[in-house]
């Protein structure tokens, strides 16, 4: 009877420690939203704001060229952090092999990727650097930013793509053998789909840490004040859209509103603090939204294939 007593007591004391360490996480977040949204305020409520570009007179400063470059720049991370990230996982996963020599640099290049997730973000800045920038030729452009991203982007999303195809049951691999099916066709129309949920979760994780990069974006070349946008690759004639305009984008200059975040922050007018408060606040909203859908997707895809 004693003994009992003593075991059920971590049963009743860590759920106790859980919660309290919950309400200090969400306590904090709470505050460090309000207070920002009430630091920002006046512009906040000022349509302006969000359709102007920056200037050296804070009360007529925007964040139109940072809200859009953040937006192109994250699409274009995500875009090529799932090309790369989802097929290399699949292939470490299910085709990689340890024996022999090509056994050994495959765990090689295994071990490289787990470590590469805990490397500081400025040494991708500078990998972009020397490669995109200086021998691909691509200059400081969405498209440099974008590729930076995702490399940055990349490890979470091979390790995450790995982790949930491992935990998919070997009997969902059998049963498509035992009907007929080869390794590719058990791969993309059974392990990819079920495993869909635990690589968005990767994704939520790794765009999370990217949207808020400043220094990566700042080493190859990140403007810190632009006053216009890129041409649209919408036209008013068939087909309504145009290639060459669309390269034209992602070879234009930009800003991300973490820089134009700093830069605000690093005036002494007051009233640019509001501004750099106000734009913080909107990054937040953005991480949000994109969170948010990832997230539906998410649950849209377990409620499909597992539910």
């Amino acid at each position: 009877m004693g003994r009992k007593t003593i075991s059920s007591k971590p049963d009743i004391i860590f759920p106790i420690i859980g919660f309290i360490a919950f309400l200090l996480v969400v306590s904090f977040m709470i505050t460090l939203i309000v207070d920002i949204a009430i630091d920002g305020y006046e512009r906040l409520i000022d349509p302006s704001f969000y359709t102007s570009y920056p200037s050296r007179f804070p009360e007529k400063a925007g964040i139109l060229s940072g809200w859009v470059g953040t937006t192109l720049v994250m699409a274009g991370a995500i875009f090529w952090s799932l090309l790369i990230g989802i097929p290399a996982g699949i292939y470490l996963e299910e085709y990689a092999t340890k024996r022999g020599i090509r056994g050994k640099i495959e765990t090689i290049i295994e071990l490289n990727i787990n470590n590469l997730a805990a490397v500081p973000a400025i040494i991708y800045g500078l990998l972009a650097l020397g490669i995109f920038v200086y021998r691909f030729k691509l200059g400081e452009s969405i498209l440099t930013a974008g590729l930076t991203l995702s490399i940055l982007m990349l490890p979470v999303i091979v390790v995450n793509t790995r982790e949930a195809i491992r935990r998919i049951p070997r009997d969902i691999r059998e049963g498509a053998y035992a009907v007929g099916a080869t390794k590719w066709d058990t791969i993309r129309d059974h392990i990819l789909p079920y495993s869909l949920g635990g690589i968005l979760t990767g994704l939520i994780i790794a765009a999370s840490r990217a949207i808020g990069e400043t220094a990566p974006l700042v080493t190859i070349g990140a403007l810190t004040f632009i006053a216009f946008l890129p041409p649209s690759p919408f036209t008013s004639e068939f087909p309504f859209f145009s290639l060459e305009k669309a390269w034209d984008v992602l070879m234009s200059p930009f800003t991300v509103l973490p820089i134009q975040i700093f830069n605000w922050v690093s005036r002494p007018q007051a009233a640019f603090q509001i501004n750099a408060a106000a734009a913080g606040f909107v990054l937040l909203v953005l991480t949000v939204i994109m969170n948010a859908l990832a997230y539906y997707l998410r649950q849209r895809v377990r409620r499909k294939y597992i539910w």
